[in-house]
């Protein structure tokens, strides 16, 4: 492929790639994600290769590895164009059905179909899912049009006119202007201005400037960036070029974790692609400007994710925060000027330069505009990457996109922003989401994580468990944060084992505090939020775990008991059989018992028992009931009673 020289010469590439596509030729894609790929995408797409072929449709039916299409867990995803009809949890098994009836005879495979639980409906276009509907996906939708190998198909959706606007239409400062304009916020968890956070670097004395990609995606559960960076790598890679030309950068760094592989191939492709197309390298579109990407495997530390770690470690030192000022606009990699962004908010620039800041701005609140990705997890419904107008309420996020919690349940918290992030409570679930909102109660937007908590969820042993990571993955540098996360980790698991005691929650408090305000990093600064955030709102259960050794969720293992009651067990003999430990006797006909010296409390014998008989029994804050005498343990005697 000829280097394109022009703004006229992209434009003619385009319409040459338009104009050999039928917009009404069959096309079948299949998600080719991390998690879709996990759950077998992989074998789906060599299964559809392999009917195409067989049933004599290879040239009369497109075919297309995408991204992720965000509905994780009914993955493998299959949708067929131009009807949009969407196959969930395909198997290589389902295809030569889907190739003969659908692709050929235009019948749908209802049993592919998405059902809706509370209706019992089936649906059948993509973008009538309640999941997808209810989203707004302007960052993340085109991951499931594209193969993100695929420079063509980035191109045929308008990819790289942004850049080619910025580089003829505009100077530096105007862009910058544009994006100041749109008050883009950084979405890796700051949520600071990007355009005045641009604007500090190229105002820096000095010629060498850098910019960088942060895809240090180290919360647990969040993969945001890895599914843009996975799904649509132009759309990073094009963000970054406008930057570096509006900050005066010719140099850039894409910095990824490395348990991203399938990331680290996408965007090593899409770097190539762009330097034989001439959108990197000396004289981007014949305009002057030069610029280069390279790509730095991190070595996954948590901490990295924190700017000036970053930039340490991608200097080959240790992965360890310094501090600031001087930040590192002034002063960053190698001393020089440097802008750090997220992979989303990247991927937000061509939005903003080919819509304007006028269009960009009408999305969301007064303070934060355009979308966010969340990864929303835990106890609901439906789980996966969701992207959704800042503004929208918890409540509309956890039952209109998510579906509610399954099976049921309470609904008790939701965290936002990570392991750092805050938990939340019914009564605020109709707060809007945005930045400044979600600081007011004790939580942060953090990169995106989003974790739905039901009533089974014991509140201080979510913050026992949230800061057993952060212990882990904190550089230990400073002494605020390495002693205060340990501190308040032992007060925490001493509480969850039984052995907490009056001052423990003000000692919390005082810790969490100290921690906050002498950290050297936002780790450290934002450790406390779980702790503090449960203990504002979930009071009750620290109290109940202190003083009276009890866990009203019956998780804490120190604090539960497993007990069969005598009236309900029917001597199935199922509990007796799983018990790792032996520590069940009964027989045949008899009532079975738990010896609690034996009881390594797994929980096996309550998750095994019928649920027809619930026999066992969890117990928390009260003695166990004495067991029964042996001769009074046959099922028969208990029969004859009822």
């Amino acid at each position: 492929m000829p280097r394109i020289n022009s703004p006229a010469e992209l434009e003619q590439l385009r319409q040459d790639i338009l104009s050999k596509r039928d917009p009404n030729k069959p096309c079948i894609t299949v998600c080719s994600g991390t998690a879709c790929h996990a759950s077998g995408s992989g074998k789906v797409a060599a299964a559809i290769a392999q009917e195409l072929e067989k049933q004599g449709l290879k040239d009369e039916v497109d075919f297309r590895r995408t991204g992720c299409h965000g509905f994780c867990e009914k993955g493998p995803i299959v949708v067929i164009y131009p009807e949009e009809i969407c196959y969930l949890q395909v198997t290589p098994e389902d295809i030569p059905e889907i190739t003969s009836q659908t692709l050929k005879e235009k019948k749908l495979v209802d049993r592919l179909l998405y059902v809706d639980p509370n209706t019992g409906e089936k649906v059948i276009h993509e973008s009538d899912i309640p999941f997808y509907k209810n989203q707004e996906r302007l960052v993340f939708g085109p991951n499931r049009r594209i193969n993100p190998k695929s420079i063509d198909d980035y191109l045929a959706i308008g990819g790289y006119q942004a850049l080619a606007k910025a580089l003829f239409e505009m100077t530096p400062e105007e862009v910058i202007k544009e994006v100041k304009e749109a008050n883009l916020r950084g979405r890796g968890g700051g949520g600071f201005p990007a355009g005045i956070k641009w604007e500090f670097a190229r105002n820096a004395p000095g010629e060498t400037k850098y910019v960088i990609v942060n895809c240090d995606e180290g919360d647990p559960g969040a993969y945001m960036d890895r599914s843009l960076m996975e799904g649509n790598p132009h759309s990073v890679l094009e963000g970054l070029i406008i930057g570096a030309y509006a900050i005066g950068s010719h140099e850039g760094y894409i910095y990824v974790r490395q348990e991203y592989p399938l990331a680290v191939e996408n965007v090593g492709i899409a770097i190539k692609q762009a330097e034989e197309h001439g959108f990197l390298g000396e004289n981007i579109l014949g305009s002057g400007f030069d610029f280069t990407i390279q790509v730095h495997r991190g070595a996954g530390a948590f901490v990295c994710g924190e700017e000036t770690a970053l930039l340490m470690s991608l200097e080959g030192k240790p992965g360890e925060p310094r501090a600031r000022p001087p930040y590192p606009a002034t002063k960053g990699l190698w001393g020089k000027p440097t802008n750090i962004n997220n992979v989303e908010t990247w991927a937000n620039i061509p939005l903003v330069i080919n819509q304007g800041a006028g269009s960009f701005s009408s999305i969301g609140t007064e303070g934060s505009k355009g979308t966010k990705i969340f990864s929303l997890v835990g106890k609901v419904n439906n789980t996966g990457l969701v992207e959704v107008p800042m503004g929208i309420t918890l409540r509309d996020i956890i039952y209109k996109v998510g579906g509610g919690i399954p099976g049921g349940k309470k609904f008790k918290a939701v965290q936002t922003g990570g392991p750092s992030g805050g938990c939340i409570p019914e009564d605020n679930l109709d707060i809007e989401v945005d930045f400044d909102e979600l600081a007011k109660v004790g939580a942060i937007m953090g990169s995106g994580g989003m974790i739905v908590m039901d009533e089974d969820t014991c509140m201080v042993d979510v913050a026992r468990y949230f800061l057993a990571f952060l212990a882990d993955e904190s550089c230990g540098k400073c002494v605020p944060c390495r002693e205060g996360i340990r501190q308040m980790l032992k007060i925490l698991t001493n509480i969850t084992e039984g052995k907490g005691k009056e001052g423990d929650i003000e000692l919390l408090e005082e810790l969490a505090e100290t921690t906050r305000s002498a950290s050297l990093c936002a780790l450290g600064r934002t450790a406390p939020n779980p702790v503090l955030s449960t203990i504002r709102y979930f009071r009750d259960e620290y109290d109940a775990h202190i003083k009276e050794k009890r866990c009203p969720a019956y998780v804490c293992k120190e604090l539960i008991s497993y007990y069969i009651d005598p009236d309900k067990c029917q001597a199935c003999g199922i509990c007796l059989r799983k018990c790792p430990a032996e520590a069940i006797e009964g027989g045949k006909n008899k009532i079975h018992v738990i010896d609690q010296e034996k009881c390594i409390k797994c929980g096996t014998c309550f998750e095994v028992c019928p649920p027809r008989f619930g026999a066992v029994k969890k117990i928390s804050g009260e003695p166990v009931p004495p067991p029964i005498p042996e001769e009074e343990r046959t099922i028969a005697r208990k029969s004859k009673a009822k």
